[in-house]
């Protein structure tokens, strides 16, 4: 009799530096399901499934694959029992060709020469299976995400997973990508192999999983099965310990006066290639204003143009009236201009300083926090103390270095900071990415705070479901450009033709 369970892992122990990642987790895969894996951050989802896949030595527990003890040891062990898995951050030689990418350390059938022309062909049958409609020749650089992410699968399933581990597969498609990919998943299913979901994304899990598994704390806080009965608040307590918000109250008011003009914004990247194309819109005085797009498509050139980081090549940005274009960025925090960055390590903090100099870090040197050059301790340490108790940081101390706090606590203190001296606006880039639930509750909250007392906010983010929350209107670009800008309450499928190159006419323009 075949047995019920795909993988079995039993007691599964994963220690770094002394903090148990996995603490005897019992984790198990039926046959031909796909099985959600749920958790925050620092749950120990991805760990576990490293273990799984061989790039992890547990230090205890047990896995059972097909009802037989293996020890994985490497992927190249996993991958020799049927064991593949799609890592978030794609690893595809971006040069080569889809057929060269799967190629890629597996020996060839020909001895010394490649076998490229059998290959692709066996890659075309198997394309077609799953619709996955890739060509073999293409280059990786010429594909789409969506398209690189199915070359992923297309490369796991050539090698011959029947166990397939995807880390956040939908953090960077579409939602027309997603229902594409969904019913790839459903295809393999049919055909009997069995599905691992990672993901934070709870609305995807119940539409596409047949049973789930909430980790905390690097501990197993139970599974269900998915029949119906299971709502979205029952997985969330299972794995925030409370319920969270998923919709805020309606706003208090009609956004006011333009506050923010930009009028044909063009501006290169890095490389010195034009990534902003002739933009123009504007940000009302109490508006939340969304960017939508697949990352690459000119966000973070228009979040630095705006912030005084990079220079337009042609255009202007005007503030209340006055000229900003091409200012420094001193100007700009001179004119209340906040921003949240989309790095918080790499540009939102200083990671060695503590969080009490890290809150005024725009703010030394002036009132009240100075006065004729000397730091007024006694006025940073209330306000530091005041800050802590509003935005329930939790830190030991002001003296408590920024590199010691957690994702969401460290993102509180530039909240903070960017917020509770009123700008006039708020550059918010990716204000919750690489955030739990919970945390991503209260950064949204604050911005709708920020926005119902007047503040003109701006907010580029890769999760669409947060745009559609949180904007008054939804502005998408692809390629540098406006596509189109949607009202509130856009469908999620509308934003998603966008982004994909499909322009709106209609509202295309001055937002």
């Amino acid at each position: 009799m075949k047995n019920e369970f795909a993988v079995e892992m039993k007691g599964i122990t994963k220690i770094f530096n002394g903090v148990k990642a996995n603490d005897h987790i019992d984790f198990s895969v039926k046959q031909g399901s796909v099985h959600g894996l749920l958790g925050e951050n620092g749950a120990g989802k991805t760990t576990l499934m490293n273990v799984l896949y061989g790039l992890y030595k547990p230090e205890e527990g047990s896995i059972f694959v097909n009802d037989k003890k293996e020890i994985i040891a490497s992927p190249n062990d996993a991958i020799r029992i049927g064991i593949g898995m799609v890592h978030q951050h794609f690893m595809l030689a971006r040069p080569l060709t889809v057929v060269e990418n799967v190629m890629l350390g597996r020996k060839s059938r020909r001895g010394i020469l490649l076998d490229t022309k059998e290959t692709a062909e066996e890659l075309q049958v198997l394309s077609a299976q799953y619709n996955m409609n890739i060509d073999p020749f293409s280059k990786i650089w010429q594909l789409s995400v969506g398209e690189q992410q199915r070359v992923e699968i297309l490369t796991a399933l050539y090698r011959g997973a029947q166990i397939l581990i995807l880390d956040e597969p939908t953090a960077v498609l579409t939602p027309q990508e997603v229902n594409v990919f969904f019913e790839t998943l459903r295809r393999m299913k049919r055909d009997g192999k069995s599905i691992i979901l990672i993901t934070h994304k709870l609305d995807e899990i119940l539409d596409v999983s047949d049973e789930v598994t909430v980790l905390r704390d690097g501990r197993r806080i139970g599974s269900s099965v998915l029949d119906g009965s299971v709502t979205k608040q029952d997985l969330t307590r299972m794995m925030v310990g409370r319920d969270v918000f998923y919709s805020f109250p309606n706003f208090e008011k009609e956004p006011g006066p333009v506050r923010l003009s930009c009028k044909h914004l063009r501006a290169n990247n890095d490389k010195g290639i034009p990534a902003l194309k002739d933009l123009s819109f504007e940000v009302h005085q109490g508006e939340i204003v969304g960017v939508a797009g697949v990352d690459g498509n000119g966000q973070n050139e228009l979040c630095e143009v705006l912030t005084g980081l990079r220079k337009l090549t042609d255009g202007t940005i005007t503030l209340e009236g006055v000229d900003m274009t091409n200012k420094s960025p001193s100007v700009c925090i001179d004119h209340q201009i906040s921003y949240i960055p989309e790095d918080r390590h790499a540009t939102g903090l200083a990671m060695n300083w503590p969080l009490r100099r890290n809150l005024i870090l725009k703010s030394i040197g002036k009132k009240p926090f100075s006065r004729h050059g000397i730091m007024r301790k006694k006025i940073i340490e209330q306000y530091w103390e005041q800050t802590q108790k509003e935005y329930r940081i939790k830190a030991i101390s002001g003296e408590q270095f920024a590199k010691d706090l957690s994702g969401g606590n460290q993102q509180k203190i530039i909240l903070a900071r960017e917020i509770k001296l009123h700008p006039d606006l708020i550059i918010a880039h990716q204000p919750t990415r690489g955030l739990d639930i919970g945390a991503s509750e209260y950064v949204r909250s604050k911005l709708i705070e920020a926005r119902n007392n007047g503040t003109s906010v701006l907010i580029v983010s890769a999760d669409l479901e947060e745009l559609i929350q949180l904007s008054d209107r939804i502005m998408v670009l692809y390629n540098g450009q406006i596509m189109g800008i949607l009202p509130r309450g856009a469908d999620m499928f509308a934003i998603g033709s966008l982004m994909m190159g499909e322009r709106q006419e209609a509202e295309h323009g001055e937002a």
